[in-house]
């Protein structure tokens, strides 16, 4: 007989397993966008339009779906939410040609990813309730970033063979998998709630919540810097490697670099327990909103500076993902978790859809995408929210 603690190992893992295969085609818009902007002839404002409309889908529809797991069990929803992702990114690859369609489909897979991200964390938090929850979610959040390194991987690995189109096809398959996964493996469990309550009254019973708010509000700078370099990290790279020639692709840095974070997230989370969560989050707030501003510098220098510099930028900037969700679980009664995290979604997943637009309406006004103080004004404008968050909050309660 499996103890608890290899029954919860299983759950976490299959779980986390899951939501990496629904993200199996996230990063293929990243990666092609060097290709895309030429082939359709975009500014970079639309290229961050076209980055940004799958996070409007996202943020529109998060506060519904995430908040339904608070009602129905959020295995359904997480199912019917990954063939609507597949359904998206089908679409965008047949039949997205311009900057409105391709938006269009990118809104329509970020739906899909609304009722995955969170509702596949309420999943994974209504039949883990032990001591080792906070864990358990750092490893979780994680698989956010391992899932985009293997999509931005697979997407340059696999567009080697195939065109852009063919190969975001081939990774639709995971997402496809993802939902029949989730519905034979993962046992039914219907969740414990306050069916009583409006939809809106929960969300003003979630807002009442101090501790809740501040992570709320945390995430939304957090969700500025790091959507932000994903959507422009191998543009950046493209430019970079262009003044100084690299043995690695853009595609493969920035995979590489985004795979750094899944360690960063995790062992943040541990920091967190040992020093206190809202001290450590101050601290790395600090640290990346002022790392945000040499980034464009690095350019000046070799390929392995920029490389460097970028990597130890972006791990700080992942030193606080899974603290923050942690404590926005551990901050709330469990019958509130799904509105929470779908307020807490709401706000982080709608500030992922503006700054990829304001990171390329920077570049366009700034002096383009080969202006290394273009560069520089962008990546400074992510960090921004984080120094004021951590700059408010560095003598509130713990």
């Amino acid at each position: 007989m499996k103890t608890e603690a290899a029954r919860e190992y299983h759950i976490v893992v299959l779980i986390c397993l899951i939501e990496i295969l629904t993200m199996a085609a996230f990063s293929c818009y990243a990666s092609f966008l060097p290709t895309l902007r030429k082939e359709w002839d975009m500014t970079a404002a639309q290229a961050g339009f076209v980055g940004g409309a799958f996070f409007f889908g996202y943020m529109l529809t998060v506060p519904i779906l995430s908040s339904l797991t608070d009602r129905i069990d959020a295995r359904t929803v997480f199912s019917a939410a990954s063939c609507l992702n597949a359904a998206g990114m089908l679409g965008f690859a047949f039949f997205a040609n311009s900057v409105y369609s391709a938006a269009l489909f990118q809104a329509l897979a970020g739906i899909g990813l609304a009722g995955n991200y969170m509702p596949g964390l309420k999943v994974m938090t209504d039949r883990v309730e032990s001591a080792r929850q906070s864990r358990y979610i750092a490893f979780y959040t994680a698989s956010f970033g391992l899932a985009t390194s293997l999509s931005l991987l697979n997407s340059g690995w696999l567009s080697g063979f195939f065109s852009w189109r063919t190969t975001m096809i081939l990774l639709t398959s995971g997402p496809l998998l993802a939902a029949l996964l989730m519905w034979l493996c993962i046992e039914r469990k219907n969740p414990v709630a306050a069916r009583t309550e409006t939809l809106f009254s929960q969300f003003g019973k979630v807002w009442s919540f101090h501790k809740a708010r501040r992570y709320i509000y945390g995430y939304t700078s957090h969700c500025m810097e790091v959507f932000g370099v994903r959507a422009w990290l191998v543009a950046f790279f493209t430019f970079a490697f262009s003044l100084n020639a690299s043995p690695v692709s853009a595609t493969e840095a920035a995979a590489i670099i985004n795979l750094f974070g899944i360690p960063a997230s995790i062992l943040g989370n541990e920091a967190a327990d040992r020093v206190g969560r809202k001290r450590w989050i101050v601290a790395i707030m600090m640290l990346s909103g002022s790392l945000s501003w040499i980034i464009g510098f690095s350019t000046t220098f070799s390929w392995w500076v920029t490389i460097g510099t970028v990597s130890v930028y972006f791990v700080s900037v992942m030193l606080d993902s899974s603290s923050l969700t942690a404590g926005l679980v551990q901050a709330t009664p469990q019958n509130y978790r799904g509105t929470a995290m779908a307020i807490y979604s709401f706000f982080g997943f709608g500030i992922a859809f503006i700054a990829p637009m304001l990171f390329g309406a920077i570049l366009d006004h700034s002096g383009g995408m080969d202006s290394m103080k273009a560069w520089t004004l962008a990546f400074g404008m992510l960090g921004f929210g984080c120094l004021v968050w951590s700059i408010t909050n560095v003598r509130s309660e713990e």
